[in-house]
């Protein structure tokens, strides 16, 4: 009887504390640095920090703490998305059973290098760790090209959700995935329902946005899942996520309009399945690029991508024999079946063969897969031996090239319409009902707006400007992003430079005669978050200062963050002669302009460049221009070049430049003495290019240089007068690194 009261009475202590402990978890809220280290001695296991509301600047948070499973230890913002890490802020995370949730980085940059870790040092990891409704927005280092990384998973079992990543201009990965070590490998980590928004361009390698492993742990398994997110114009590289391990899941993840590819790039067994990738028809988008043994990539949706070569809509590369861990490891055993592909423009096959990349794939399949071509034929494209892919039971709606056809259907009655479902049913062929893409606003915090980060031309207001001494100067200090600046009849007079920080259009008002005459080195800079329309002006350099290398436009000298736009039509640019070496457009080191198009406009008399886009000299695969456009243009006297492009290195990790040269009239273009070039065009290391329909007269030759990639130059239509006419030398077929420019 007496055993039995014990026992009723440990019971009932046991019951108590377990109620006291559940009873008295701490919601500690603290407002500053110091308040927060003092909660962090007090924290147990069921404990919240709660950060209060406001603005932190400045503030390192190293969350090192012990929770539970059951009872873990949160930091969390008092009311999500009430608190801003400004500054030089980040947030670091050791221990075990941690969530961090609602707090947002934005207006400054991490000063370590990275703004989340899972790790406070390389011995302390978290594991069990969720970090979960987090922002980070625009949080870039200001010099583009030094790296960090936004978060950086380390340890295991670690779980990153429902956030809202956007806006990353610098160089390295969005999100990182490191597998550093022991207990880093095998982690298990799981990257779901986030929204990876807005990349641009970097211009150069380490812009992906998700990375799994490195290459030199690429031979272990990571076991990460990523599932259920959506990304959102993830421009940065090439490769948007990058896998550099094995045993990976990609599952359920939704692309929109991303240049760029899924790349199995190294380790083996990863599975690619439910994935929607939706180009709409815009250019370099990309779908699934295969390397590495075992690889699977299923029941998947490709529709309306555009890109070629590493970027196209889906890609098996050709490997390297006895593969060093960090090239192209041969495609064995690959998997890909029940596919959909509807209007994706290339399918590559053993792509990237070369003399060093030269063992095709083998043991493979490509089975069960449906092609769609609605508006663009998708083209299939063989660069070596493919007898070790087996194409079974894949149905298209077209005549496929004869290499494959015995292992195609053709069905033209197909329509992808719901009455047509049960019949492709029926075939066992292409991605099932469930594969659907994923919403915006089905991820990430649904307390944050997703913004949009170009401003398109023209989308402000419109404001009269008079004529008169530093009239536009004013104007545009005023101005709006989006507005439009309406110009009317008669001299405007710039005795300042004008700073262009904003997206304006500088236009003349109807039938008027505009004429802008800078007294300065330069009329108009672009710096950061600026981009320049003009449209209907003269530009006059007349009154510019008698100075050797004046610049009529030019980009920030050195350095810029943002990438820009110039676009320039039915403008007439003369007197750029009071010395030598005045250039129309000149980009500083590090600018990056992702559209620059002249159309229907008038040079004449200019003592240097048209443009200057040859500033990266460094050989690292950077270049000032994506996309180059001259249309219906006329230059006459032009001692410079019309257009220097320099893009050195041999970094494949990008798509440009692009060259668009077409129904251009060239007369006494790039025959002085300063044109060191001795060209009137000069392209080094352009990726596309197309000149056609121009007529050069009196003129220096065109001079093109291929050394990197594939590159593609076509040109047509043209006439040469008194002009020794196109110039090709193709490094890459010589093979002789020593011919090639310094």
């Amino acid at each position: 009887m007496k055993v039995a009261n014990v026992c009723k009475s440990a019971i009932g202590i046991i019951t108590l504390l377990a109620f006291n402990t559940a009873a008295y978890a701490e919601d500690y809220l603290v407002d500053s640095k110091k308040s927060y280290l003092n909660a962090l001695k007090k924290v147990a296991p069921g404990d919240d920090i709660v950060l209060k509301n406001g603005t932190y600047h400045d503030f390192e948070i190293k969350f090192k703490a012990q929770g539970s499973e059951q009872e873990p230890i949160t930091l969390r913002a008092q009311s999500k998305g009430g608190v801003i890490l400004s500054g030089q802020s980040n947030l670091s995370i050791a221990g075990n059973h941690l969530i961090v949730s609602g707090l947002v980085f934005k207006d400054g940059y991490s000063p370590s290098g990275s703004v989340i870790s899972y790790r406070t040092s390389k011995n302390e990891l978290a594991n069990y760790t969720r970090v979960t409704e987090v922002v980070i927005e625009d949080y870039s280092k200001p010099d583009k090209f030094e790296s960090d990384y936004w978060i950086a998973l380390y340890g295991k079992h670690n779980r990153l959700d429902s956030s809202y990543l956007a806006g990353k201009r610098n160089r390295g990965v969005t999100v990182a995935v490191r597998l550093d070590s022991k207990d880093s490998v095998e982690n298990y980590h799981k990257i779901d329902n986030n929204y990876f928004g807005y990349r641009p361009e970097l211009g150069s390698n380490g812009g992906e946005t998700l990375r799994i492993g490195t290459s030199h742990y690429s031979l272990e398994n990571s076991f990460t899942r990523v599932e259920n997110n959506v990304f959102d114009r993830c421009n940065g590289e090439v490769e948007i996520i990058s896998v550099k391990s094995g045993g990976n899941v990609l599952h359920g993840n939704t692309f929109i309009e991303s240049r760029g590819t899924l790349t199995l790039r190294h380790g083996n067994g990863n599975t690619i399945t439910n994935n929607v990738f939706l180009g709409n028809g815009v250019p370099n988008t990309g779908g699934v690029r295969v390397i590495n043994a075992d690889q699977e990539v299923a029941n998947n949706v490709f529709k309306g991508l555009t890109g070629y070569r590493f970027g196209s809509g889906f890609t098996v590369m050709n490997g390297v024999p006895n593969s060093p861990q960090n090239r192209y490891h041969q495609v064995k055993n690959a998997n890909i079946h029940h596919n959909t592909f509807i209007d994706v423009s290339h399918i590559q096959l053993a792509a990237g063969a070369d003399e060093e990349r030269s063992a095709p794939p083998v043991d493979s399949v490509f089975a069960n897969n449906l092609v769609i071509a609605k508006t663009v034929p998708t083209t299939f494209s063989f660069f070596d031996d493919i007898s070790g892919i087996a194409f079974t039971n894949n149905v298209a709606n077209y005549s496929v090239e004869s290499q494959i056809e015995k292992g195609f259907t053709k069905r033209s009655d197909i329509q992808l319409s719901s009455s047509n479902s049960i019949s492709l049913k029926e075939m066992k062929v292409g991605a099932d009902d469930s594969v659907k893409p994923l919403e915006k606003a089905e991820v990430g915090p649904s307390w944050y707006q997703k913004k949009e980060y170009e401003t398109p031309f023209g989308s402000g207001d419109e404001i009269t400007v008079e004529p008169g001494v530093n009239s536009l100067f004013e104007a545009v200090a005023k101005a709006k992003d989006g507005d439009v600046l309406i110009l009317n009849d008669g001299v405007y007079s710039e005795q300042k430079i004008v700073k262009i920080t904003k997206t304006l259009s500088v236009k003349a008002s109807k039938n008027a005669k505009v004429i802008i005459r800078p007294q300065r080195s330069a009329l108009f800079e672009i710096s950061d978050n600026g981009s320049l329309e003009i449209e209907g002006i003269t530009l006059s350099g007349s009154d510019a200062p008698d100075a050797a290398g004046n610049t009529f436009i030019r980009t920030k000298k050195w350095g810029m963050l943002t990438n820009y736009r110039f676009t320039m039509d039915k403008v007439t640019v003369t007197d750029l002669d009071i010395n030598h070496s005045y250039h129309f457009f000149s980009a500083g080191a590090r600018s990056f302009a992702t559209l620059l198009s002249i159309t229907n406009s008038q040079f004449d008399t200019v003592s240097g460049h048209v443009l200057a886009l040859n500033k990266e000299k460094d050989d690292l695969g950077i270049y000032n221009v994506e996309v180059l456009n001259l249309e219906n243009n006329t230059f006459s006297d032009v001692k410079g070049a019309l257009a220097l492009i320099y893009r050195g290195g041999t970094d494949e990790s990008t798509f440009g430049p692009k060259v668009t040269i077409a129904k251009n009239v060239l007369t006494n273009v790039g025959l002085g003495k300063r044109n060191k070039r001795k060209a009137s065009i000069f392209l080094h290391g352009v990726q596309k290019t197309q000149i056609k329909n121009n007529e050069f007269n009196a003129s220096a030759p065109v001079k093109i240089e291929h050394t990197v990639g594939e590159p593609q130059t076509s040109h047509s239509g043209n006439t040469f007068k008194n002009t020794k006419g196109i110039d090709i030398v193709d490094f890459l077929k010589a093979k002789d690194e020593c011919r090639c420019p310094e």
